[in-house]
């Protein structure tokens, strides 16, 4: 009789630990649900401030960020910032905001992006196509292609296939070429659409430090999420992988400019080493490496600002 009731004991136990583990799970799911409702919020409001700009182009339009020193002439040197997976104009303006006294900034959204179009298949060559228009409809002549992470291949397409537009290109833990054409490569290289909106990003967001090495606090700064998909989608299947599925059209050694490329060697997202190994392929290059700082190289704000303005002069 006493184990009889000893067993029923513990089955309701066991219900009710199951139905608080379910309960505690619901409320904090509800509640990290109305987080991330002001967050976007907060997100769309930041977002307002840039000012920014969309231009009509040929293949759609294109969101972008142009601004100039008050005391910088008009032949002043331009920085075109090419922004990161999870960007757009916002990101690709912060990333050179420290050089925003000295040189005209022109931060666009990558296709897909916050704003902008996506033209036929939204190759890397397509991009820089839709790069020239934009420069041609604003009178810029020549520029510093800067990129940072996915946006490396789409700068490295337009200096090879516009070294007359280039002045020299800069490159912040970004993608690299593969020293040799490989074997096998990742069709799809970026995160599944699926995780792409606010509220999952949100909730993974304690992870981005552990597996990206980025702090939590960084998921501030990519919403709304759901305005960056159809670029993230994109640059997972198409630009990310591109120099290795077109490996023999990235003859990187006959690059006719200058190149800067900045990287960490704690860096989670972009290897390091597939980085060392690239370098020489670069013709006249500066490499400059970090022992830590991760994908943002953090910390080393001087220290690029530095480097980054002895190579422009």
């Amino acid at each position: 009789m006493q184990k009889s009731i000893r067993k029923v004991w513990y089955k309701r136990m066991w219900v009710y630990i199951g139905g608080g583990i379910l309960l505690a799970l619901a409320i904090y799911l509800i509640v990290q649900g109305i987080r991330c409702g002001i967050a976007v919020k907060d997100g769309e409001k930041r977002l307002a401030t840039y000012n920014a700009v969309t231009a009509d182009l040929s293949y759609g339009d294109m969101t972008y960020i142009d601004t100039i020193p008050d005391d910088v002439t008009d032949d002043a040197k331009v920085i075109l910032s090419m922004h990161g997976i999870f960007g757009g104009y916002d990101q690709g303006y912060d990333t050179c905001k420290d050089f925003s006294n000295d040189y005209r900034i022109l931060a666009p959204s990558r296709f897909g992006y916050l704003g902008s179009d996506v033209m036929g298949g939204g190759t890397p060559s397509e991009q820089a196509a839709a790069y020239v228009e934009l420069l041609d409809s604003l009178g810029i002549d020549k520029v510093y292609p800067l990129a940072t992470s996915a946006g490396g291949t789409a700068a490295i397409r337009f200096t090879l296939d516009y070294p007359e537009r280039t002045e020299g290109l800069i490159l912040y833990c970004s993608a690299m070429p593969y020293v040799e054409k490989p074997e096998k490569y990742m069709e799809y290289a970026g995160p599944p659409a699926f995780l792409c909106n606010d509220y999952t990003m949100f909730l993974i967001s304690p992870l981005f430090d552990p597996i990206m090495g980025m702090e939590p606090s960084t998921i501030y700064s990519m919403l709304p999420c759901g305005d960056r998909k159809n670029g993230v989608v994109l640059d997972a299947s198409v630009t990310n992988p591109d120099m290795a599925r077109n490996f023999d059209s990235y003859p990187i050694e006959s690059l006719q400019v200058p190149t800067l490329i900045l990287h960490a060697k704690d860096d989670k997202m972009a290897n390091y080493l597939d980085t060392e190994k690239a370098v020489p392929r670069f013709p006249n290059c500066t490499f400059i490496s970090f022992e830590s700082g991760g994908h943002l190289m953090a910390g080393h704000d001087e220290e690029i600002k530095k480097a980054v303005a002895d190579f422009m002069k």
